[in-house]
């Protein structure tokens, strides 16, 4: 695959993955956006900009999956914190479920030796 094909295909898995992951980097607790962002930027297949993550946590706390806090901790100024709700929690066990469910599948399929003529049969 050439370097610009490899790249479309990992921006396209980040995509799809991106609330699946925000969600499971919220698990832990309250984190403000930036703390957040830089979190996501230590990996490669999870760096993205401020540009996606802010409007992405926007919907997200619009749909009930996470509230948002302001909070100042001693001189520094104020930052908006994030955390689950019971709503976020929910959709974040299924997700995973489903993340996994789908890895498991696709592991098998990578694994399998099968032949156009044996899938065609159904086998």
């Amino acid at each position: 695959m050439a370097p610009d094909e490899q790249e479309k295909w990992q921006i396209q898995l980040r995509k799809g993955a991106l609330e699946l992951v925000i969600l499971a980097s919220l698990r832990g607790g309250a984190v403000y956006g930036l703390a957040l962002l830089r979190h996501l930027q230590r990996f490669p297949t999870t760096a993205i900009t401020e540009g996606t993550l802010y409007p992405l946590l926007d919907r997200l706390k619009r749909d009930g999956l996470l509230d948002a806090n302001w909070m100042q901790e001693g001189e520094e100024r104020p930052r908006k914190y994030y955390e689950l709700t019971a709503k976020g929690k929910q959709k974040l066990s299924t997700l995973m479920r489903a993340w996994r469910q789908s890895v498991t599948d696709i592991e098998s399929l990578l694994a399998t030796k099968a032949s156009a003529e044996h899938i065609n049969r159904g086998d």
